[in-house]
């Protein structure tokens, strides 16, 4: 996993590349965390188009376990990119979704600004 840490609204972020393998273990929260850590970033964000097929089903738990060991290490965490498609198809992730909007983590946003302008509405 490469990124790079970005300041955003006045916040340092490490930001993923669009490019690479698939995540959403518990295994590569860890090793985000690893890598992340060597910046002065407070956040992570994650293109929607790294996340592994299985992750916005929220049957295979992938998501809640992924966003659990990020938070448990003090990481905000924010998703960049359209997940209309699977919003379509589920309620409950439609409805997890609108739900940890409404928090400081994690964040599904459609683009880089989109999380600006949530991050710089925080102040």
């Amino acid at each position: 996993m490469t990124g790079s840490a970005q300041h955003i609204a006045g916040h340092s972020v490490y930001i993923l590349d669009s490019d690479g393998s698939a995540i959403g273990s518990e295994r590569d929260a860890t090793d985000l965390i690893s890598e992340a850590a060597g910046t002065d970033a407070q956040m992570i964000a994650i293109p929607t188009a790294r996340l592994d097929p299985g992750f916005l089903d929220l049957s295979t738990r992938m998501a809640g376990l992924f966003v659990e060991k990020l938070q448990t290490y003090g990481w905000r965490l924010a998703f960049l990119g359209d997940i209309s498609d699977h919003l379509n198809r589920s309620g409950a992730l439609t409805d997890w979704v609108r739900e940890v909007n409404k928090g400081r983590s994690p964040w599904f946003v459609a683009d880089r600004s989109e999380l600006s302008a949530k991050l710089e509405a925080e102040g």
